[in-house]
């Protein structure tokens, strides 16, 4: 490929000679990317031709093995090469979840503007469970409460071989989700395992707790 400056230009032209098509056509290529600068001649048209070659001004896309991680073109990329292949993921759905999980929320939801509201379960984020001793592990999230519009909240809370004191400020209900929850109330230990609820009255003294790892989805009023 060789270069001319046109005459009351200081712009430098690419020229696109036979040779060049010939030696793109040795090594497989069907397309030859050039730009609006430059110049093929006649011979390289027929050359092209013969080849099986189309010249395109399209930016070529970049190609690299499942196996090999991916590179980036030999010519670089351009701004509006990076805008469209982001515009593209965009259209299709396909940089939620990688924005979500640089997301500080804790959790990912769906919003209607009715009020209907979807939160993600696999996306929550839970919070420490301050029960007065450090060494407890409990953790909760609350999903639902006033800022959606609700007299009610309601979260999931997990908590992993401790018990705790608990006084109930509203009426709580719990549905075990996972593992095993044991509520001691009078000095009867009630047991509830996946898919039971338990309900709560306002003003209940207990001990709450787990022997293995439990989560349950809350609902308080």
């Amino acid at each position: 490929m060789k270069y001319l400056q046109m005459k009351g230009c200081e712009e430098m032209k690419k020229l696109i000679c036979a040779k060049d098509v010939e030696a793109a056509g040795k090594q497989g290529k069907k397309v030859y990317h050039i730009d609006c600068d430059t110049l093929i001649t006649p011979s390289a048209k027929d050359a092209a031709r013969a080849c099986g070659i189309e010249f395109s001004t399209e930016a070529p896309v970049c190609e690299a093995k499942a196996s090999e991680p991916a590179k980036a073109c030999q010519d670089g990329l351009d701004s509006d090469m990076i805008y469209n292949v982001f515009k593209a993921m965009m259209d299709k759905g396909l940089l939620n979840g990688l924005l979500d999980s640089f997301s500080n929320k804790p959790y990912v939801a769906d919003v209607d503007c009715g009020g209907l509201k979807v939160v993600r379960g696999n996306t929550v984020k839970m919070d420490v469970f301050d029960t007065g001793n450090p060494d407890h592990k409990v953790f909760y999230q609350e999903i639902i409460n006033a800022n959606d519009g609700c007299s009610m909240n309601a979260g999931f809370i997990t908590i992993e071989g401790c018990t705790f004191d608990w006084e109930t400020t509203c009426e709580e209900l719990y549905h075990v989700v996972e593992g095993t929850l044991n509520v001691t109330v009078n000095g009867k230990v009630y047991t509830a395992h996946a898919g039971d609820a338990v309900f709560f009255p306002k003003g209940a003294k207990l001990a709450f707790g787990s022997p293995d790892k439990m989560k349950a989805f809350y609902a308080t009023h």
